[in-house]
């Protein structure tokens, strides 16, 4: 009775990319794909960590927390929109929507924790090299990820509770392919107003904010490279956090586009594909940019795989 008291309607339906209905088979196809790469890989670098007592450091402790969270975030949107895609239905629960909308802002806001901490990480390795042991200890490490976790646990919490008490007449059609907070709010027939201003004061507290900070650090960072006289050790410098700096780039261009944008340049489109990118494509791109890039993991990949071929042979 009481959730029949809050809403008068069972479900919503995400058009999602229902504006395409001539190319929902190559959509799935390629979001199929996305998907699994990214699962592959993060699970590799996962593995890859755990498995090289070597990559036991703050930084890969780092890495491996982000990977893990770049398994779940996708997971929280592209399974139902597959299923969707292939079942030709565009519907989702209000229980359902309101999980969805915890998951995704829950994870989104500890990749956005993750990069702050990484960015720190690597201004305390190249600005204080002689003191990073003594900075970056295992204590400070564990501490820094468990309040990014709790910050990011509790910060849904809050949104998710205040969206429960809104009440929902007629309208259930969320012009995007996951249940995001900013499509929920004008479906309500109730006064929203408190909602859109904590969803303002998160914006500016646990996105700027961060921003700053790695904006900061970096600032920092070439400050120092660019006192280094060899232009070997620049490029060394600046390879041991391009790869940081690249995710860096793509999560938060994303996230302006859709929050921190005039409402006048926001259509469905604009705003679907931005969510992808860092949503979908960022934690695809995660494992190999690291990767790629470094040259400790790669070498572990290639002794994992070659341990496992002689065991096979």
């Amino acid at each position: 009775m009481e959730r029949e008291n809050q809403t008068s309607i069972s479900e919503f339906l995400l058009l999602g990319f229902s504006s395409w209905p001539g190319q929902q088979g190559l959509l799935f196809a390629l979001f199929l794909c996305l998907y699994l790469t990214g699962l592959f890989g993060n699970l590799l670098i996962l593995l890859a960590i755990g498995s090289n007592n070597h990559l036991h450091t703050p930084m890969y402790f780092f890495l491996a927390n982000l990977s893990l969270v770049d398994l779940c975030l996708p997971s929280a949107t592209v399974p139902k929109m597959l299923l969707n895609i292939q079942t030709k239905s565009q519907s989702i629960s209000y229980s359902g929507c309101l999980a969805q909308m915890y998951f995704c802002m829950m994870f989104a806001n500890m990749d956005n924790f993750l990069l702050t901490v990484m960015a720190y990480d690597r201004y305390v390795a190249i600005c204080h090299p002689l003191h990073y042991s003594t900075i970056m200890t295992p204590r400070l490490c564990t501490s820094l990820v468990a309040l990014s976790w709790v910050i990011a646990t509790l910060n849904p919490l809050l949104h998710t509770l205040l969206m429960a008490q809104l009440h929902f007449c007629s309208e259930n059609i969320i012009h995007h392919f996951f249940c995001d907070i900013n499509s929920l709010l004008p479906l309500s027939c109730s006064d929203t107003s408190l909602n859109q201003l904590m969803v303002l004061f998160v914006v500016g507290l646990i996105f700027v904010v961060p921003s700053v900070c790695i904006l900061a650090s970096y600032g920092h960072i070439v400050s120092a490279v660019m006192k280094i006289t060899s232009i070997q050790g620049k490029l060394k410098a600046f390879s041991t956090c391009g790869s940081h700096l690249a995710l860096v780039i793509l999560f938060y261009g994303a996230i302006a586009g859709i929050y921190m944008s005039p409402s006048s340049n926001h259509s469905t489109e604009n705003d679907s594909a931005a969510s992808v990118i860092f949503m979908v494509v960022a934690p695809v791109l995660n494992p190999f940019i690291y990767s790629l890039r470094n040259s400790e993991l790669k070498g572990t990949f290639k002794k994992t795989f070659g341990q496992s071929r002689m065991l096979s042979q």
